[in-house]
């Protein structure tokens, strides 16, 4: 929960991990645009639109345990699902047509959310920030790139895979202490959760198209942990 606010900044020389994708930055409305013209093509006699996204998920488990994140793994499913629903067998000219629906994801430019480009600058100047994220390390750190917010951060971090190990070694890489250290994003899966397993602060900052595969009830902080849920980027300004 989100404790009650006083009228000084509650924390004071933290370091803020933060997550990139849609915390930062919007991403995940443009793999959602290539998942619904994808649907569209297959055009299903059988299974519903709703039975295709399932399915779909269904392969992205799969191909994230065998070839990880990214937008490379991410058309792989598509093909693979194709595959597997399809009547007929996938021709060039379809496996050309499917992988031409992600074109936008790789070509389009770094949208900043609201209140991001006004207060990341600010909390650097009292804080220690780190950009935690996940996937494939040239497209995360060319994303950063691109997003002119490169700057702003001590180090970053580009994980295979976010799990309480995972911020326990950030924590010993980074000599970091726990007691003000804060993980902050949008996925209960990979941000919040882990981060307090691990014995971390969190800020749960919810997006409104948060990747399905990320989706997860939130757990409580356990004692001498703070979880914060906060309505936007700007409030982060006020408690940090």
């Amino acid at each position: 929960m989100t404790p009650a606010l006083s009228s000084d900044r509650r924390y004071r020389a933290q370091t803020l991990l933060f997550d990139a994708d849609d915390t930062l930055w919007e991403n995940n409305i443009y793999f959602e645009r290539a998942i619904t013209a994808f649907i569209s093509y297959l055009d299903h006699r059988v299974h519903t639109p709703e039975e295709v996204r399932q399915h779909l998920n269904q392969c992205e488990h799969a191909t994230i345990a065998a070839h990880g994140y990214g937008l490379t793994s991410f058309r792989r499913s598509l093909v693979a699902c194709f595959e597997q629903l399809s009547d007929g067998p996938i021709t060039p000219e379809k496996h050309a047509r499917i992988l031409s629906f992600t074109d936008a994801i790789a070509e389009h430019q770094i949208e900043l959310l609201p209140g991001v480009a006004e207060t990341l600058p600010e909390l650097a100047d009292r804080h220690r920030l780190i950009l935690v994220t996940k996937g494939k390390l040239d497209e995360q750190t060319g994303k950063l790139y691109r997003s002119g917010l490169a700057g702003h951060f001590a180090a970053v971090e580009v994980l295979a895979e976010k799990h309480p190990g995972a911020y326990r070694t950030l924590v010993a890489h980074h000599a970091l202490d726990p007691a003000t250290t804060w993980m902050i994003g949008n996925s209960p899966k990979s941000d919040i959760n882990p981060a307090l397993a691990a014995g971390l602060h969190a800020v749960f900052l919810p997006h409104d198209f948060t990747w399905v595969l990320e989706h997860e009830s939130i757990n409580e902080a356990p004692d001498g942990q703070s979880l914060l849920r906060l309505d936007s980027f700007a409030q982060l300004a006020a408690w940090f």
